[in-house]
């Protein structure tokens, strides 16, 4: 588990992403939310996605996915 707490505050990104997913968003969303931009945002969600600390709503559709934070997210967020 504290790999993932490392993982996430070695990032800023991975961590306005993390507390922002709090309420299920799309990356545009995330991007207007943070002030980061889209690419990037896309980039730290699959990441997060990949170490389950994020899961997709929508897996389906090609655009206009929605994301939200998992249990190992939260956690992770906030150091255990």
């Amino acid at each position: 588990m504290f790999e993932l707490v490392s993982f996430v505050g070695r990032g800023r990104n991975r961590r306005q992403v993390l507390k922002a997913l709090y309420k299920p968003s799309s990356p545009t969303d995330l991007s207007r939310q943070t002030g980061i931009d889209r690419s990037t945002i896309s980039r730290v969600v699959l990441e997060l996605t990949g170490k389950g600390l994020v899961e997709c709503l929508t897996p389906d559709e090609r655009m206009g996915r929605y994301y939200r934070i998992t249990e190992a997210g939260k956690k992770s967020s906030c150091g255990g």
